[in-house]
């Protein structure tokens, strides 16, 4: 598999098609560059492209004795470095979840880079100028007793947790084993996720992104996906939101092909 330097570590990704836009695809909690194997045909076919990230010390990596590392703000620096190193130019970023937490803060951060915003159910809390709630952090109690179990030996129960909270009750029971063995591979990134210094949303960042933006989120989601969104999108101005049927939180997975048309026709709409 592909891989280049930037910002001192190796990054492994997948890639399909040639010439077109570059879109590089940045996966969520649990997951690495194979959460998108459902796009890359399809978006390569479209005339992009695709390159999708495994972020450091998720599959293929592994995970370190020490994993100070895996931070927000690390993950940023990776991302844009990598994009940076590609040479070719601004390209579109797509984000799911985490992946759109750290796609959001690379167009925040680094502007000349992308040439489109893609963030598909972005993970995180907001401040009170989103309409947060001062202290919320649900996330942040549900992946801390996460990695906790994991941590403990209990690597099954943890990744239950992870699940039941993104997808709802029985979420984790519901998934195949293809998506369940992809989680399993990447479940010690749980540790690093406990201090990975991931801010809230608020609008003041929000209202600096520039870069035509499409949200994505799935019609059968948990009500703070849907709510992030909302808030997100009303800050950034001139964004599109697009709702994709029959999906939760694993969108990407649960209904590629509604998604994948989704990105194409943002994509395809800003050629003309």
């Amino acid at each position: 598999m592909p891989s280049l330097q930037a910002n001192g570590v190796e990054m492994h990704y997948a890639e399909a098609g040639a010439g077109g836009l570059p879109l590089v695809m940045v996966h969520g909690t649990l997951g690495d560059q194979r959460s998108f194997g459902a796009q890359m045909a399809p978006l390569a076919a479209a005339g992009f492209h695709a390159m999708a990230l495994s972020l450091r010390h998720c599959w293929p990596g592994t995970w370190p004795a020490e994993g100070g590392d895996f931070r927000i703000d690390t993950h940023v620096a990776d991302v844009a470095a990598f994009i940076a190193a590609l040479g070719k130019g601004p390209v579109a970023l797509l984000g799911h979840s985490r992946g759109g937490h750290i796609a959001l803060r690379v167009a925040e951060r680094h502007p000349a880079l992308l040439r489109a915003l893609i963030l598909a159910e972005p993970g995180g809390e907001r401040d009170e100028s989103l309409g947060g709630k001062p202290g919320a952090a649900a996330n942040a109690t549900a992946f801390t007793r996460a990695a906790d179990l994991i941590a403990s030996g209990d690597e099954e129960g943890g990744l239950r947790v992870v699940a039941d909270h993104t997808g709802g009750p029985g979420a984790w029971d519901k998934r195949p084993e293809a998506r369940k063995a992809l989680s399993r591979a990447n479940a010690r990134t749980m540790l690093g996720q406990r201090n990975e210094d991931r801010r809230p949303f608020s609008r003041a960042t929000a209202e600096t992104v520039r870069t035509p933006t499409l949200f994505l989120y799935g019609a059968n989601t948990e009500p703070h996906f849907v709510a992030n969104v909302e808030a997100l999108s009303g800050a950034i101005a001139g964004s599109q939101v697009a709702v994709v049927p029959d999906a939760t939180h694993g969108l990407p997975y649960e209904n590629p092909r509604d998604f994948n048309a989704a990105v194409v026709g943002f994509l395809k709409g800003l050629e003309r």
